[in-house]
C-alpha cells in the first residue's frame, strides 16, 4: 500500500451508499493524466456512458468524492476511470498516487445522461470529447446495443497535446480485441483525434472541425457533410467552453436536447456542467 494513502485505507468502511474496492492497476499518460482500474462489485449494474461517485477519506474522517465518468464497457469485471492530476485538487492530488492494492470508495448507484436511451433513433452518433471528457465515449463505442441503434459512430477527442490523446492506440485500431464486437461493427466505427498546440495530422478544436467539414470526412459512407436533426445525435463531454458553444450551435440548427425522460437529438453530461 502507498504511504500516501496507507493511513485512510486503513480505515475505509463501507456504508449504505459506498462500497470500498481496490485498485488494481494505474496507468499514468503523462504528467497530467492517469487511469486506473478497480474491484468491480458483482451488484452494480450501468448503462454505458454513466457515471459514479469515487473517492478517498478526507482529512475531516469523512468520505471525500468526485463524479467519475465509467471508462470500462458494461459487460467488464472492472470498472476503469480516466483523470487528470490537479496538484492541489482535494481528491486528484491524493488519488494520482494510489497504487495497486490500495482502497478507494465507489457509489453504489451509478447515473448520467450520455446515455442512448437519452437520445431519439438515428443513423449517425457523434461523440465529441475533450479532455477526460472522452472517459463515458470508451464505454459507449464498447457497447454492442449502440451499433444495433446507430448505422455509423464517430468518436471525436480534441486536445492541446498529442500524448493527451489518452487511449489512442485502442481507438486507432477500431477497437480490435474486443470480445463482443464483431468486424462489421468496428467498420462502423471511426475516430477522429484533434491536437491544438502541436502539429499533428489533425489540428484545430472541434467546433472548427465541424465548419471546415473535417469531422465528416471519414471512410463511412456518403453521410452529409455537416449536421441534420432527422438523421444525426450527438453527446457531448469536456470543457465547458465547448459544451457551451456547441450546445448554442445545435439549438441555432433545430437539435432538441435530450433527457432520460424526454429523449431528443443531442446530450450533455448536467452533472458536469451546470
Amino acid at each position: 500500500m502507498s504511504d500516501s494513502l496507507a493511513t485512510a485505507n486503513q480505515t475505509l468502511t463501507p456504508t449504505s451508499a459506498l462500497s470500498v474496492e481496490e485498485v488494481l492497476s494505474v496507468h499514468h499518460w503523462n504528467e497530467h493524466l492517469f487511469s486506473f482500474k478497480i474491484t468491480r462489485p458483482a451488484s452494480l449494474r450501468f448503462r454505458s456512458g454513466e457515471f459514479v461517485m469515487i473517492g478517498l477519506q478526507g482529512d475531516n474522517g469523512r468520505p471525500l468524492l468526485r463524479a467519475y465518468s465509467i471508462a470500462s464497457p458494461a459487460y467488464a469485471e472492472e470498472l476503469e476511470f480516466l483523470s487528470i492530476k490537479v496538484q492541489d485538487g482535494p481528491l486528484t492530488s491524493r488519488l494520482q498516487k494510489i497504487q495497486p492494492g490500495d482502497h478507494i470508495y465507489l457509489g453504489k448507484k451509478p447515473t448520467g445522461t450520455l446515455v442512448a436511451d437519452a437520445l431519439l433513433p438515428g443513423k449517425r452518433l457523434f461523440l465529441l470529447s475533450t479532455g477526460t471528457g472522452l472517459a463515458p465515449f470508451l464505454s459507449v463505442v464498447r457497447d454492442p446495443e449502440i451499433y444495433d441503434r446507430f448505422d455509423q459512430v464517430v468518436v471525436v477527442h480534441g486536445v492541446r497535446h498529442v500524448n493527451e490523446l489518452a487511449y489512442r492506440e485502442l481507438l486507432e485500431s477500431n477497437l480490435e480485441g474486443d470480445p463482443l464486437l464483431d468486424d462489421d461493427q468496428r467498420a462502423r466505427f471511426h475516430y477522429i483525434p484533434t491536437v491544438t498546440r502541436e502539429d499533428f495530422h489533425t489540428t484545430g478544436r472541434i467546433p472548427v472541425l465541424i465548419d471546415n467539414g473535417t469531422i465528416f470526412k471519414h471512410p463511412l459512407g456518403d453521410g452529409a457533410p455537416h449536421f441534420d436533426p432527422a438523421t444525426d445525435r450527438i453527446m457531448m463531454c469536456g470543457s465547458m467552453a465547448m459544451i457551451k458553444e456547441l450546445e448554442a450551435k445545435f439549438l441555432d440548427m433545430g437539435f432538441i436536447e435530450g433527457s432520460n425522460a424526454s429523449p431528443g437529438q443531442f446530450v450533455i453530461e448536467r452533472a458536469f456542467v451546470d
